[in-house]
C-alpha cells in the first residue's frame, strides 16, 4: 500500500473515532463548564471519564498531526524545511498527549 493511501485511510478512520468521542467531550463540557476545581478534578479522576479523554486526546493530536503534514507536503517545496516541519510536528503530536494524560492520571 501506498504512503499517501495510509495516511488517507488513518486520517478517515480517525475522523470516524472523533465523531463520538467529540460528542461525548462536548456533552460533558457543558456539564462541567460551571463547575468549581474539585468537581472538575473528580470529573477527570473517575476511570471512565480518564479513558475517554485521553483516547479523544491522543486520536485529536493523531488526526491533526496526518492533516497538517498533509499541508506540509502541498505548500512546502524545499525537503528539508518539509522534513524539519513534519518531525517538530509529530514531536509535538507525541508530547503534548503524554504530559496531558500524564496530568490527568496524577489528578486525585
Amino acid at each position: 500500500m501506498h504512503t499517501s493511501t495510509k495516511k488517507w485511510l488513518f486520517t478517515k478512520i480517525s475522523s470516524l473515532i472523533l465523531i463520538p468521542l467529540m460528542a461525548w467531550f462536548l456533552v460533558n463540557f457543558v456539564s462541567i463548564y460551571d463547575k468549581n476545581h474539585s468537581q472538575i478534578t473528580t470529573f477527570f479522576s473517575e476511570q471512565p471519564s480518564k479513558i475517554l479523554f485521553s483516547l479523544f486526546i491522543v486520536i485529536a493530536f493523531f488526526f491533526s498531526a496526518l492533516t497538517i503534514s498533509e499541508i506540509f507536503e502541498d505548500y512546502l517545496h524545499d525537503e528539508k524545511i518539509k522534513n524539519v516541519a513534519n518531525k517538530a510536528l509529530y514531536l509535538f503530536a507525541i508530547t503534548i498527549p503524554l504530559l496531558t494524560i500524564l496530568s490527568i492520571y496524577t489528578l486525585n
